[in-house]
């Protein structure tokens, strides 16, 4: 494998994670985001997921973004008779936002995120000293 190589696959892997941050960050924004009006639906968390590509002109397996999706998990009924999206029992839909969940994919994604930051500096290092060999 060429050292283009690999910078090539931990970038295709950075970009990923940036994607999947940006969307846990969505999600936890949008965590206590109700519907206005009886009937309505409350936020719906939002998911990504990613599949394997080859990059024939290279010879390169990269990973990319295949979908955005919902989670179809239902909702959080809870009872507030007082808010205008309250049905005829006072229920309200709460999104099916779980902030602990969130966090945990943040999490894991900053640390994939960062693995791939490590593999791009370390080939950046033995390019490094490989020109300071050949000096």
């Amino acid at each position: 494998m060429k050292l283009e190589d690999a910078v090539r696959i931990a970038s295709a892997g950075m970009k990923v994670q940036s994607t999947r941050v940006q969307l846990s960050a969505q999600n936890l924004a949008n965590a206590e985001s109700m519907a206005t009006h009886p009937g309505g639906e409350p936020y719906r968390r939002r998911t990504v997921s990613f599949r394997e590509v080859l990059d024939r002109d290279e010879g390169l397996r990269l990973v990319n973004v295949h979908r955005f999706s919902e989670d179809p998990t239902p909702f959080i009924r809870a009872l507030d008779p007082g808010h205008p999206a309250a049905d005829a029992d006072g229920y309200v839909l709460r999104p099916n936002v779980s902030p602990l969940v969130e966090l945990m994919d943040l999490r894991e994604a900053q640390r994939s995120y960062e693995a791939n930051l490590n593999a791009m500096s370390l080939t950046r290092t033995m390019v490094s000293r490989t020109l300071d060999l050949l000096k």
